[in-house]
């Protein structure tokens, strides 16, 4: 499966949620926000929210700043 993360290509064996992708990249407790195909996903669904080949994610983290 291919998923375009924040601009990226990368690959993957199967199917997968997003929450599993967080986990897979070492980003859990790090991502804030996360957008499928410029939609938000609510962070409650990202263990049930299954990403599909080709899917766009844009990945956040809200940085404090001036």
């Amino acid at each position: 499966m291919k998923l375009i993360i924040n601009g990226e290509s990368r690959e993957f064996e199967e199917a997968k949620t997003l929450q599993n992708i967080l986990n897979e990249l070492s980003l859990n407790g790090k991502v804030m926000a996360a957008a499928v195909n410029m939609e938000i996903v609510k962070q409650d669904n990202w263990s049930s929210f299954v990403l599909n080949d080709n899917d766009k994610l844009e990945l956040l983290d809200f940085v404090a700043g001036g």
